[in-house]
């Protein structure tokens, strides 16, 4: 009588015997043969309940023991037994626990392969320019070098650590949008400030290049300026280093009654078929890629606008050249 060690069961029993010996005494003082009745009734209930009770706590135990079986065994357990009665209830949400349990380790199980894979990327884009800076600092402490070669080595030296910094700080960036620690800011900002912001630390290569920037910009958008700008500076870096010299880098930013939309343009060779379901995606290189890209730069503006309930695409444009369109949605009263 295991199911006694419950104190409600205990006090539903002690209760049941008060009651039964409170009827069977006076029905005894009242009449033999009726209190023989009574006390034959109450036998009879109480043997009902103490088998009904026995019943439950013995299919409760059933249930237990599959459910510990179901958490530490690989093999799928049918809880279709208990599909009647009061247990209904119980089952269906243990059904509904089982799946949510099994999603969460397939979602973790992924997780731990991307994880794996990523750590795997990360290793092999810096183990290429660390494999060139022991070069470089071979031939800098070679005493054969000379000071012109020297100084040609150190200036390269410089430009693989300021990659590799690069390297890092966008990977922190990633790494903290993907576990969404990062508040966005939700502010109306001019459209031209945002596209200002992110062209400043181009102009001076675009200038290099000789390519033309040109720029429109009406209205205001509602997000974050300095992660967006973060964004926007990826794409126009993208644009910049796949456009011949002499080409040009259209900007337009304009504001509607639903959204804020950016549409950043190239006169470059635009974008291969093959390379486009993958563009977005992290350490990425098409095939037209620069040799000292990482592959990181637009999946992280593809993170940032996400991240803000916005949408990023990429194609290429009627007359040549790639065609990136950002747009930051209105929210609806």
């Amino acid at each position: 009588m295991r199911f006694l060690r419950n104190k409600q069961e205990k006090i539903i029993c002690t209760l049941y015997l008060i009651i039964s010996v409170a009827a069977i005494i006076p029905a005894l003082f009242w009449d033999i043969n009726f209190g023989l009745l009574v006390l034959i009734l109450c036998i009879i209930l109480f043997l009902l309940w103490f088998l009904d009770t026995k019943k439950r706590y013995n299919r409760i135990r059933e249930l237990s023991c599959d459910i510990d079986r179901l958490l530490h065994s690989e093999k799928r357990i049918s809880l279709e037994k208990y599909s009647e009665g009061e247990l209904a209830i119980l089952q269906t949400e243990i059904n509904k626990m089982t799946l949510r349990l099994a999603e969460q380790k397939q979602q973790l199980q992924k997780d731990k392969v991307y994880m794996s894979d990523s750590i795997a990327d990360i290793s092999h884009q810096i183990r290429t320019p660390l494999t060139s800076i022991n070069l470089l600092v071979s031939a800098i402490n070679d005493s054969a070098t000379t000071p012109e070669l020297r100084g040609r080595l150190v200036r390269e030296l410089s430009d693989h650590l300021s990659r590799i910094d690069w390297l890092i700080t966008t990977l922190l960036k990633i790494s903290k949008l993907d576990a969404g620690t990062v508040e966005f800011k939700k502010e109306q900002r001019e459209l031209k400030k945002l596209v200002e912001l992110s062209v400043s630390p181009l102009l001076i290569p675009i200038e290099l290049r000789l390519q033309n920037l040109n720029i429109y910009t009406n209205g205001v958008f509602c997000g974050d300026l300095s992660w967006t700008a973060e964004a926007l500076t990826n794409i126009v870096k993208n644009c910049m280093e796949h456009t011949p010299v002499g080409g040009s880098i259209n900007i337009t930013a304009q504001e509607n009654p639903l959204y804020s939309e950016i549409i950043v343009s190239d006169t470059g060779s635009g974008i291969n078929a093959e390379d486009m379901p993958h563009i977005f995606e992290r350490f990425y290189k098409g095939k037209n890629s620069d040799k000292n890209s990482f592959g990181v730069g637009l999946a992280l503006a593809k993170n940032i606008v996400n991240s803000q309930n916005g949408t990023l695409k990429a194609e290429n444009g009627i007359e040549g050249g790639a065609r990136f369109t950002m747009r930051f949605y209105k929210s609806t009263i």
